[in-house]
């Protein structure tokens, strides 16, 4: 094993100490950045005005963090154009409630309908963002979603098997070959994971999974995984241009801890980032070397055409062995507990962001190649090297502030980096290591985002900051207060803030990308000859009311101002109706929506030539009006209808009205 010195009864002691202190410099009012009020000069309004019926520079895609969903957020405006339902249910248009999407949450644990999303990856080609895809993470119950941003809607979700804590990811390659995930719990898996907790250096195990995108429709498959140790896998990013082909992933819990890992995950000085070459790992997969082992998890995908999900149950995956392959994985030390990790434009340096440590380490690609090829290592986790610490080194960034997590990029030659503790974000040069302004953020920043900053080409204008705590900054509303993020122009030398907005969720990571990629692209309507789904109308002639048993199938057109048929009888208590909706309209921005009276479910919402089906089983007789939900013309009001439902045994004849003048 490596060779780091220990000194626990020290380390405990100092880490309740600086724990103690973070918690004071977080609840402390005297703490609060000075000039909050004078912050803002007297240009910042008009770099954020976007004129009425012109649009923002940039599409932001964020994350939800505890809502499981992402929004879409215009910048330099900072408003929201939609909440983008991903892995939770969404009552607003159905998402999770309807028959067709139902199918996307389900799990190998059965339908789950809710979920922790924390980090976004934009698709790439050539390290630059072409924008096809949005890809989320599920951090509760391992998954990836891909949505598509023509539009907007969750295609496909793909469940993680042998993890738990899916936050190390979603992290993609520069050519999105590969969406990647790693472990944040390690956990026991296979066929006897009934074991003690206590058996945890011996039992339990980390894995990070490569899922292969397909370059032309983006459909996702996993690869393979490499098991790894049981450390806590927290962030990571791919290698670019120059280091193409390798993957650096941030580790903590180096001590294997499983308790109080406050203190027990914080006794060395120094952790891990984990460098894996995943080129390497591909040549072992094409060679036949790795093994085959059962794992249940549910691949779930949206069928454009039919406008409905199905979900497949997998039975196995390919997993690699390191400690038997030797070349795939190396470890590079990196102070302390280390958050984010993240790769330059260049690709040639990897930043560490140890939250405890007091420096900024910045590692060299070229000397990390150099240490490999002359085994300069240090010591070895189970086999594994460890690479020493000065050998790969380019330098620290010294007495950058207090808590740093997360870094990101300008193109210009300067990397920013957030610090948490002391709530400021951090601009330094990334040739001389060298400080060169900070700003104060309201109040204690967790993620920060440069358009592109994380690809080979950043656009170097904005950046936001993503603050965990609010305090004054906006009309208060009750215990919990929304989210903060705040805005900044990084076009100079200094960076200006230019303005505060709240936010959805508890946003974690987002990324933003010119709109001009894909505002031209959009999705208007679905042609109806295109809809093959089983249920759809192609006209009101084909409306009607079926019965197969105690199923009852209305087959129902949706068209301003009016559903047909809009009265129905013959409908019996317990009886489950299936309303197969399609919406007729051949034109842009014109959903319609559907409920009715009583039903223990949500609405849904019918893009235009989209079929949908809203499942509901009537529990008492009486006549049931039913409506839209979505505003759709001056006639909204009239679009409505009535269902009748019959005692259970009576023999009401089944009928239906299609419009006919009375």
């Amino acid at each position: 094993m490596w060779p780091f010195k220990n000194n626990a009864k020290h380390m405990k002691k100092n880490v309740w100490l600086l724990a103690i202190g973070l918690i004071a410099v977080a609840l402390a009012p005297s703490c609060k950045p000075k000039g909050a009020q004078s912050a803002i000069t007297g240009d910042a309004a008009s770099k954020v005005y976007v004129a009425p019926g012109t649009h923002d520079e940039f599409y932001n895609i964020v994350s939800g963090g505890f809502n499981g969903q992402m929004s879409v957020v215009g910048l330099p405006s900072g408003r929201v154009f939609k909440i983008l339902p991903v892995f939770s249910v969404h009552p607003e248009n159905g998402w999770g409630f309807s028959e067709e999407t139902k199918p996307m949450l389900n799990t190998s644990h059965g339908f789950v309908p809710w979920d922790d999303l924390h980090h976004i990856a934009i698709s790439m080609t050539n390290a630059e963002h072409d924008a096809r895809w949005a890809f989320g993470n599920a951090n509760n119950t391992p998954r990836i979603a891909r949505v598509d941003l023509t539009s907007f809607k969750t295609v496909e979700i793909i469940e993680i098997p042998n993890s738990a804590g899916n936050h190390s990811s979603p992290f993609i390659t520069q050519n999105t070959e590969y969406v990647v995930a790693g472990t944040r719990f390690s956990v026991p898996v296979g066929e006897n994971s009934d074991v003690s907790i206590d058996s945890y250096k011996e039992n339990f195990k980390g894995y990070i999974s490569f899922i292969g995108v397909d370059p032309k429709t983006g459909d996702m498959d996993l690869s393979f995984q490499i098991e790894a140790p049981p450390f806590n896998f927290d962030l990571a990013r791919a290698g670019k241009n120059k280091s193409h082909g390798w993957f650096f992933f941030s580790t903590y819990n180096t001590e294997m801890a499983h308790t109080l890992l406050e203190v027990n995950a914080s006794q060395k000085d120094k952790d891990f980032i984990m460098a894996v070459n995943w080129k390497k790992a591909e040549e072992y997969v094409k060679a036949g070397k790795g093994k085959k082992v059962k794992a249940k998890y549910a691949h779930n995908k949206m069928n454009e055409e039919t406008h409905t999900a199905t979900s497949t149950i997998m039975e196995e995956v390919l997993v690699l062995d390191p400690t038997e392959l030797k070349d795939i994985v190396y470890f590079i030390p990196c102070p302390k507990s280390p958050h984010g990790t993240d790769t330059d434009p260049s690709g040639e340096y990897i930043v560490g962001s140890g939250k405890l440590a007091a420096v900024i380490p910045v590692f060299s690609f070229t000397k990390m190649l150099a240490a490999i090829e002359n085994k300069d290592f240090e010591g070895d986790v189970n086999g594994m090297p460890v690479l020493k610490y000065e050998s790969v080194l380019h330098g620290e960034v010294e007495k950058p502030g207090l808590g740093p997590l997360h870094t990101e990029f300008d193109g210009k030659g300067f990397a920013y980096t957030s610090m948490f503790v002391s709530s400021e974000i951090v601009k330094w040069n990334i040739e001389t290591l060298e400080v060169v302004d900070r700003v104060p953020t309201y109040y204690s920043v967790g993620h920060l985002m440069i358009p592109g900053g994380p690809t080979g080409k950043p656009h170097g204008k904005y950046m936001v900051a993503y603050n965990k705590i609010t305090k004054d900054r906006y009309l208060p509303t009750g215990p919990e207060l929304t989210q903060s993020a705040q805005l900044y122009d990084i076009s100079g030398d200094k960076m200006q803030l230019l303005l505060d907005f709240p936010t959805i969720g508890e946003p974690h990571y987002a990324e933003a990308f010119p709109a001009a990629l894909i505002k031209d692209k959009q999705v208007k309507f679905y042609p109806l000859e295109k809809n093959n789904h089983p249920y759809a109308l192609k006209g009101v002639a084909d409306a009607r009311v079926e019965r197969k048993g105690n199923e009852i199938h209305v087959y129902m057109t949706s068209i301003r101002s009016n559903f047909r048929p809009d009265n129905i009888e013959g409908v019996n208590v317990g009886d489950v109706v299936y309303f197969h909706v399609t919406n007729l309209e051949q034109d842009w921005d014109v959903p319609h929506g559907f409920s009715i009276k009583g039903a223990n479910t949500a609405e849904i919402l019918i893009m235009p030539g989209e079929t949908s089906t809203y499942k509901w089983t009537p529990d008492r007789p009486g006549v049931f009006p039913f409506y839209c939900t979505d505003f759709c013309s001056a006639l909204h009001q009239e679009m409505q209808g009535y269902l009748r439902v019959s005692p259970k045994g009576v023999n009401t004849p089944l009928k239906y009205s299609t419009g006919e003048a009375q």
